[in-house]
C-alpha cells in the first residue's frame, strides 16, 4: 500500500531557514540600543516628575509672589486690582512670580520653560473645569532676575492660539523695559497686556523708542529742507528723494504698530486662583 508523502509548505521551509549569525548580531545590537534608550527616557521622565520647585504659591487672590523685590508697592496694588477683576469676570487668574534665580528654588541647570511648566502644574494655576466644562485658562508670568529670563506660561485651555500675542507682549511690553532696568513698570505693562489678551481686546501700543523720536525730528528737518529746495530748484531738487525715504520708514513703523483684536468678556466667578489647572506648553520666553 503506497505511503502518503507529506506535503511541505514552501513558506514554512522559508521561515525555518536559520538566520545568519551576522544578522543575529545586528538584531541583538538594535534591541540593546532600543532598551537603553527606553531606560534612559524612563529615568528622565521619573526624575522630571520628581523635581519639586521649592516655592510656595501666593494666596487664592494675592496674585503676586515678589521674591526678587522687583515690583514697587504702587505697582503691586495696580496689578492686584487688574488680576482680581479679571479673575472675577473671566475665571482666569494671572499669577506674577519674581525670583532671584531658578537654581535657588530647585531649578539648577533648568530651562525657564521647564521651570515654569513644573511650577504651573505644581501649584495647579487656574480652574481645571468650570460648570462641568474644561476651562484651564490660568496665566503665569515668571521673572528670574539673575538668569535674565522671563516666561509667560499658559494653561492648557488656551491651546497654542495665543502664542503670537504672548510673543508680542514679551517683545514689546516687558523686555524693552527690563533692558532699561524698569522691572516694575515692565511687569505692570505685561499684566495689563495679558489682561487685554484674556478679554480679547486690542493690546496696548508698544512704547516708542528713542530712534522713532529721532525720525520725527528728521521729518521736520526734511520739511524745512524741502521748502528751501523747492524755492531754489523747484521740482529738480534732491528733496523728493529724501521724502520717498521718509514715507517708506514711516509706513513700516505704522505697519508694525497696527494690531486688531475683537472684544469679549465674562463675569461672576468668586473662586481663587488655584483649582487644579495645568500647563499646555503655550506662551513666550524673553531675555535681556
Amino acid at each position: 500500500m503506497p505511503v502518503d508523502t507529506p506535503r511541505i509548505n514552501p513558506l514554512a521551509r522559508e521561515w525555518s531557514t536559520p538566520i545568519p549569525m551576522e544578522i543575529r548580531r545586528h538584531l541583538r545590537s538594535i534591541a540593546f540600543t532600543l532598551c537603553t534608550i527606553g531606560l534612559l527616557f524612563g529615568t528622565f521622565v521619573s526624575q522630571a516628575s520628581a523635581v519639586h520647585i521649592d516655592l510656595e504659591p501666593p494666596g487664592p487672590r494675592e496674585f503676586i509672589r515678589d521674591q526678587a523685590n522687583l515690583i514697587s508697592p504702587e505697582d503691586k496694588e495696580k496689578i492686584r486690582e487688574i488680576c482680581d477683576k479679571l479673575l472675577t469676570d473671566t475665571a482666569t487668574p494671572i499669577i506674577v512670580i519674581t525670583i532671584e534665580s531658578m537654581s535657588k528654588y530647585g531649578g539648577e541647570g533648568m530651562r525657564i520653560e521647564t521651570f515654569a511648566t513644573l511650577l504651573f502644574d505644581q501649584w495647579g494655576i487656574g480652574q481645571a473645569t468650570l460648570n462641568n466644562q474644561e476651562w484651564n485658562t490660568g496665566i503665569l508670568l515668571l521673572v528670574s532676575r539673575d538668569d535674565h529670563k522671563a516666561r509667560i506660561e499658559l494653561g492648557g485651555g488656551w491651546g497654542r492660539r495665543e502664542d503670537a500675542l504672548c510673543r508680542q507682549i514679551m517683545d514689546e511690553q516687558i523686555i524693552p523695559r527690563f533692558k532699561q532696568g524698569e522691572f516694575s513698570t515692565g511687569i505692570l505693562a505685561g499684566v495689563e497686556s495679558l489682561d487685554k489678551m484674556a478679554r480679547k481686546l486690542e493690546l496696548p501700543a508698544a512704547p516708542v523708542p528713542w530712534w522713532q523720536y529721532a525720525i520725527w525730528i528728521g521729518f521736520f528737518g526734511l520739511a524745512i529742507f524741502t521748502a528751501v529746495s523747492l524755492y531754489r530748484r523747484g521740482s529738480s531738487g534732491w528733496a523728493w528723494l529724501f521724502w520717498g525715504v521718509v514715507f517708506t520708514v514711516i509706513g513700516a513703523i505704522l505697519y508694525q504698530m497696527a494690531t486688531s483684536r475683537g472684544s469679549g468678556g465674562g463675569g461672576g466667578f468668586s473662586g481663587g486662583s488655584f483649582g487644579g489647572g495645568s500647563s499646555g506648553g503655550g506662551g513666550a520666553t524673553g531675555s535681556w
